[in-house]
């Protein structure tokens, strides 16, 4: 699965790892339960809803998506706790390459396990990679009850102010 980037992006986004219809499309968050799209447009940073397939024009919004596991599974849960730990370590080089503003997490436990961090929450944390700081988001599978499509963008919108300033 491609990664969508550029360097000093404002915010490059973090999913778990591509789902089986993301990985056969080559479109990040492509499964059509998942709110990742629309939550991104809800939440103001950018200016119409995009499709999975629209993903090449995130760059010029300076924002991108990468994975924290590249390996593509029905569900995050049939991951290793080695390839979390593995993908943290590849996307600490990855962020130290790019150097965007804010690197995004989407799944708190996706971030817990590959940054050994057990008690990271939702929001901004203490953890920088080199000068980018880091968020972590809610998961915006359609599987995440916890979260409706309005409070994660709100979420998302506190990360998009932070990300302006």
């Amino acid at each position: 699965m491609p990664d969508v980037t550029a360097d000093g992006l404002r915010v490059l986004f973090c999913g778990i790892n591509p789902g089986l219809m993301t990985a056969a499309s080559g479109h990040h968050f492509a499964r059509p339960g998942n709110r990742f799209w629309p939550v991104l447009h809800l939440s103001g940073f950018t200016p119409r809803l995009f499709k999975p397939s629209e993903q090449g024009e995130l760059p010029s919004y300076g924002l991108g998506i990468t994975n924290v596991v590249a390996r593509a599974t029905a569900r995050a849960d049939e991951l290793t706790a080695e390839e979390y730990v593995e993908g943290g370590r590849l996307l600490t080089a990855k962020v130290e390459r790019l150097r965007p503003r804010w690197l995004a997490v989407v799944g708190v436990t996706a971030y817990r396990a590959a940054f050994d961090d057990s008690k990271a929450a939702i929001g901004p944390q203490e953890r920088t990679i080199g000068a980018s700081r880091v968020w972590v988001l809610p998961n915006p599978s359609g599987l995440n009850a916890h979260w409706t499509a309005a409070t994660m963008a709100e979420e998302f919108g506190r990360l998009r102010v932070a990300a302006e300033a």
